[in-house]
């Protein structure tokens, strides 16, 4: 009985010790994977991302479906594929909510506020990382007609006369989103901007920022039906009183 008894041990030992090195192994994989992460860049509007998927279908209606994550996550360029941003939880200071395009299981393909413009990913939503909400309005910007509509459920609440970017400055085209309602003490211009998830064609930077292209009004109305601004959308103090009651997240098309 000792002799098999220190047999098993003996057995045993070699086992224990590889045990030792596979936890080891697993931590410094688990450090090389976080470090990966980490080196991604974040997907916000000061980010580029050449090599993200380019919305599929601009043209088309969403579910409605805007995601909040709770804590940093990985962006993916497929279902699983290779990860290729940061999805962070604030976006200039305002909680980041992204739509939902589509979906395919647990993963969710959502529109991000980076260059290029229409730049997508997907994201695990599996988890608790992730908040889920109903969005039921869209904004309609049409640059030739000069208006801007809100709808809810497809049923029009609001329409307006805007001012649109310059032939030099276009206002990109596009299915863009209001990824934050920013309160403006710098310039006197408009009391809140809403920044959009698209960016000027035409400025790579302006005004020491990233060329984000927002909605905002403008001390008198002589833009009103005009084709003046750098690339933003310049509204009336009621629209935008409107627009920004709306949640973040919602779509804007712009055509």
């Amino acid at each position: 009985m000792v002799a098999v008894v220190a047999a098993a041990t003996l057995a045993l030992l070699p086992a224990a010790c590889g045990s030792d090195a596979e936890d080891t192994a697993e931590a410094a994989g688990g450090q090389q994977q976080e470090q990966s992460v980490a080196n991604l860049p974040e997907a916000t509007t000061h980010g580029k991302l050449p090599n993200a998927p380019a919305d599929p279908d601009p043209q088309a209606a969403t579910d409605g479906e805007v995601l909040h994550p709770t804590r940093e996550l990985v962006v993916h360029d497929a279902v699983d594929g290779k990860a290729i941003a940061r999805l962070p939880v604030q976006q200039i200071s305002s909680p980041t909510w992204v739509p939902v395009i589509k979906r395919e299981g647990d993963w969710a393909q959502i529109l991000l506020p980076t260059r290029p413009n229409g730049a997508s990913g997907w994201i695990d939503t599996s988890g608790d990382a992730v908040e889920s909400a109903q969005n039921d309005f869209v904004v309609n910007v049409d640059l030739d007609a000069f208006t801007l509509e809100i709808l809810e459920k497809g049923q029009q609440i609001g329409e307006w006369t805007v001012g649109i970017g310059s032939s030099d400055s276009p206002t990109p085209t596009g299915r863009a989103y209001i990824i934050a309602s920013i309160e403006e003490t710098v310039n006197d211009y408009s009391p809140i901007v809403l920044p959009l998830s698209y960016h000027s064609d035409s400025h790579e930077t302006y005004g020491g920022g990233p060329g984000t292209v927002g909605i905002h009004t403008w001390p008198d109305d002589s833009f009103v039906g005009k084709a003046n601004s750098d690339g933003c959308i310049r509204v009336t103090q009621e629209a935008l009183d409107a627009l920004t009651k709306l949640p973040l997240g919602t779509i804007v098309n712009i055509v």
